[in-house]
């Protein structure tokens, strides 16, 4: 693993931090926009069907994004870990970050399915019980938590 890994790198490791740069970029900056402008835009949305349908709309397009940003994420992270040989108190706890975030993200993609769901069903009150943890502390809480994490991979 670790001999690929290194010719990987060796070979393409300008793609590898790219591309791992980039999905961070994506994903962090995505729920940034998600949250901040977004989630407010949407807000004046009058009728209630109509917010919670574009909301469930939003998400689903955003998490379509970050689910292949965390593999790559996951890749060339694993990549670059084996490849330059990284160890140490720093480059664990960012990788217990990103586990974290992809923990509540897969928390935060099942709230929406179930939420879409809900509206499908017409019952639109559950629906927006299912998305209101989201965007007041799902998305906030990875925020910071991936703030945190590219501080630590500046450090690395």
């Amino acid at each position: 693993m670790k001999e690929i890994c290194s010719e990987l790198f060796i070979n393409f490791g300008t793609g590898v931090v790219f591309l791992h740069i980039l999905s961070a970029i994506v994903w962090i900056g995505g729920m940034i926009v998600i949250r901040f402008a977004a989630h407010f835009s949407v807000q004046t949305i009058e009728d209630a069907k109509s917010k919670l349908q574009t909301t469930l709309l939003n998400l689903k397009y955003f998490f379509s994004m970050v689910m292949v940003c965390i593999v790559v994420l996951f890749v060339t992270a694993i990549i670059m870990i084996q490849a330059l040989e990284l160890n140490g108190m720093i480059v664990h706890l960012k990788e217990s970050l990103w586990f974290v975030m992809t923990l509540i993200f897969m928390v935060v993609f099942i709230k929406r399915n179930q939420a879409q769901k809900y509206f499908d069903q017409q019952e639109y009150a559950k629906a927006k019980f299912q998305l209101q943890p989201i965007a007041k502390y799902f998305i906030p809480i990875n925020i910071l938590l991936g703030l945190c994490a590219l501080f630590l991979g500046i450090i690395i």
